[in-house]
């Protein structure tokens, strides 16, 4: 072999070496960056999250279940306001655009539930008020003793 040939065969050998050194830090990168991604939240605000806990558990708990204490009314979802206040309301059964009876909604980045209307006035408000607490702690149970 000569001296040419074995410098040809040294480059094109260290250009392979280079190439792999440089898909093998290519794929690293990538491999770390989807760990990154899969450690870190869904996107979705604090808010949100515990807006969608909160009502696939008022959901199950009082509407799914058909409880009779909440029969008169209906669920309204609106997760997926564009104004950063998901929330859903609870509206009489036989007016569905009429005025909510009750509200829960969070805000922006906050996990803190909010809950207004007239329907906490009712004997039904304690009770929605402990459920509401419960689901948004984690807990969701459709009872305090379960």
């Amino acid at each position: 072999m000569t001296i040419a040939a074995i410098a040809d065969a040294f480059l094109s050998n260290a250009r392979v070496a280079v190439l792999l050194v440089a898909v093998a830090a290519t794929a690293a990168g990538c491999q770390s960056g989807n760990k990154a991604d899969s450690a870190a939240p869904s996107g979705k605000s604090a808010a949100l999250l515990t807006m969608e806990q909160v009502a696939i558990a008022a959901h199950k708990c009082w509407f799914a279940s058909k409880d009779k204490a909440f029969r008169p009314y209906r669920f309204a979802n609106e997760l997926n306001s564009m104004s950063s206040q998901p929330r859903f309301l609870l509206v009489p059964a036989k007016n569905f655009g009429g005025l909510p009876a009750l509200v829960v909604q969070a805000r922006g980045n906050s996990s803190q539930v909010e809950i207004f209307g007239p329907l906490l006035s009712d004997p039904l408000g304690d009770r929605i008020s402990t459920d509401i607490n419960r689901w948004r702690s984690g807990n969701t149970s459709c009872s305090a003793t379960a």
